[in-house]
């Protein structure tokens, strides 16, 4: 990878911030911009530095990540990732993380290696949700959905959907069908209004619990 993947780190704990950081610096893939010890700081440094991916705890205690997630979003250009780094493990926080913007939710007892993997998938466009969550997640949106699931779907709507499952980008997906960035952004866009979801992610996750992967 010529260009490496630019980081900025928010939590309120001295020692677990340090060793994120620790971990992601040693990673040839990552170049950490700043470190910021709570929400407004992590806005802040945000809007100075345009990072490529923003890692927040979901709890802190000026301004929670999923507040400090929208905050970023709204003043962000080129849509920097989220990553949410937590110990919260409810289905109630995941949903209120996924709705408020982020890309991607990781518990805090996973290994370096592997949080460096889904830094890399959420600046990718990958969706990422800690296994353990997924299905728990799953069964509190999709139980609301309508019955005839991906049925609402046209054929080119499902073929945007199984792309995204494969974690490619609009442009990527745009190149795979032929299809212009914008088209695949306006198709994305009737996917989320058919099944009534809110992201990207929850996408993604109805499709796989729909045996689209």
């Amino acid at each position: 990878m010529s260009k490496k993947i630019r980081v900025l780190i928010a939590d309120d704990h001295p020692m677990f911030r340090a060793g994120v950081a620790s971990t992601l610096s040693s990673d040839p893939r990552f170049e950490v911009l700043g470190q910021a010890r709570g929400g407004r700081e992590a806005v802040e440094l945000a809007r100075n530095f345009s990072p490529d991916v923003v890692l927040l705890d979901l709890c802190m205690p000026d301004l929670s990540g999923v507040d400090a997630a929208r905050a970023i979003a709204a003043q962000d250009v080129h849509q920097a990732r989220i990553v949410m780094l937590t110990v919260a493990e409810d289905a109630q926080s995941l949903m209120a993380a996924l709705k408020g913007g982020a890309h991607a939710y990781v518990l805090k007892g996973v290994s370096g290696q592997e949080l460096c993997d889904v830094v890399e998938r959420a600046y990718n466009g990958e969706p990422y949700v800690t296994p353990t969550l997924a299905a728990e997640m799953l069964t509190e949106f999709v139980g609301t959905r309508a019955p005839q699931g991906v049925a609402v779907l046209s054929v080119r709507e499902r073929e945007v959907l199984e792309l995204l499952v494969q974690g490619l980008s609009n442009r990527l997906i745009g190149e795979h069908l032929g299809l212009a960035e914008k088209t695949v952004k306006h198709y994305m866009t009737e996917i989320l209004q058919k099944l009534h979801l809110k992201s990207r992610t929850e996408a993604a996750l109805f499709a796989v619990r729909h045996g689209m992967h």
